[in-house]
């Protein structure tokens, strides 16, 4: 059985079909980048193009930046704030003819390492930190996901945490390695003495670069960095979109 995944994120929507049995991409993913601004019918239009890019028939995931519930956005951090209350489900469905679930973003990156990655089989609670342009939070409690975490929001140092440590704060203020390093720990310390957590598993762009500041991470937690790195957020809409039908 396959599925579509589609990654929406504030710069590049990026999409690949996934095998939901193993977790591979069947073909190379697209990226296309994200419109500005960064409105309903815009995103909507891309993921369309997307999806006929693939000659998509089936079933189509979307990992979606904000709080979705039942489909609806409730929350649009890095996309236009007239997504709010927008049938984020029913708008994707109607325009690409598909049937399609819509999942926040950084769990469906949690969902892949949980059933694909790091996180599998790990007992208790799971935190996952999706470091990008913003910092996306995910939780699973013994396998199972609590959704819509938005722990990025989370104030620290006196200003929103995705303000102090995301990777797109590290390019702005062109921060080397080591400092950004430190900004992040600060960030990861403050989740561990609220959550206390058995593993924190590092997902999105930053992953990527994992050797260049995990030595400044202090964490009594054990930090990794997600093994299907950057390709989790389309795997794992990929594979919610196969187990909720």
């Amino acid at each position: 059985m396959n599925s579509l995944g589609v990654d929406i994120g504030a710069s590049g929507i990026k999409a690949a079909p996934v095998d939901l049995i193993t977790g591979k991409l069947i073909s190379e993913r697209i990226r296309i980048e994200t419109p500005f601004p960064a409105t309903p019918d815009a995103v909507v239009s891309v993921i369309s193009k997307l999806v006929e890019c693939f000659d998509w028939k089936g079933l189509v995931g979307c990992g979606f930046p904000g709080v979705i519930k039942n489909g609806v956005a409730k929350t649009a951090a890095n996309l236009h704030k007239s997504w709010i209350n927008v049938n984020a489900l029913e708008l994707i469905s109607n325009s690409t003819n598909c049937i399609v679930k819509v999942i926040n973003d950084a769990d469906a990156a949690g969902v892949a390492e949980v059933k694909f990655g790091r996180g599998k089989n790990i007992k208790g609670l799971v935190l996952m930190v999706t470091v990008g342009t913003g910092l996306g939070t995910v939780l699973f409690n013994d396998g199972k996901l609590i959704p819509n975490t938005e722990f990025g929001h989370l104030f620290l140092k006196n200003e929103i945490a995705e303000h102090y440590a995301s990777d797109a704060i590290r390019k702005k203020d062109k921060l080397s390695w080591t400092d950004w390093g430190k900004r992040f720990n600060d960030y990861l310390c403050h989740l561990e003495n609220l959550l206390w957590p058995e593993l924190i598993i590092i997902g999105g762009g930053a992953s990527k670069k994992f050797e260049k500041y995990n030595d400044y991470l202090n964490t009594r937690t054990k930090v990794v960095p997600a093994q299907l790195l950057n390709y989790a957020g389309i795997i794992g809409a990929a594979v919610w979109s196969g187990n909720n039908q």
